[in-house]
């Protein structure tokens, strides 16, 4: 059965938290299965409950995605978008190996053009 919420849940006014809750089940995942394809993806999240989650605390229905991670190398808006892209695909094809290293390569490129320390 499909969550209650729409695929972009959180709602707006929860928007603008650092470290806001993204519903799995429009994509028949629980948050454990899309933390684990989203890391071998490259992208580091963590499986979260979301309101009136009614999976186990250990399984989750959602996934919480940390902005200042992306911040903290300062990328806006635009990086922002394609990373929630990158996701997307991810979650789209959990189990495609193929989806998941074209994805690490995004990644890999992204991040390339936005290092943690400069020279």
């Amino acid at each position: 059965m499909r969550a209650p919420w729409p695929r972009c849940w959180p709602a707006a006014s929860c928007a603008s938290s650092p470290a806001a809750p993204i519903a799995t089940c429009p994509h028949d995942l629980t948050g454990k299965q899309a933390e684990e394809a989203l890391e071998a993806a490259g992208i580091t999240t963590n499986k979260n409950t979301v309101p009136f989650d009614t999976a186990s605390p250990f399984v989750t229905s959602g996934i919480r995605i940390g902005t200042p991670a992306i911040t903290t190398r300062g990328m806006r808006e635009a990086e922002a978008g394609a990373i929630g892209g990158m996701i997307l695909k991810v979650l789209d094809a959990p189990e495609d190996a193929s989806v998941r290293e074209a994805v690490r390569s995004e990644v890999r490129a992204l991040t390339d053009r936005f290092p943690i320390y400069r020279d």
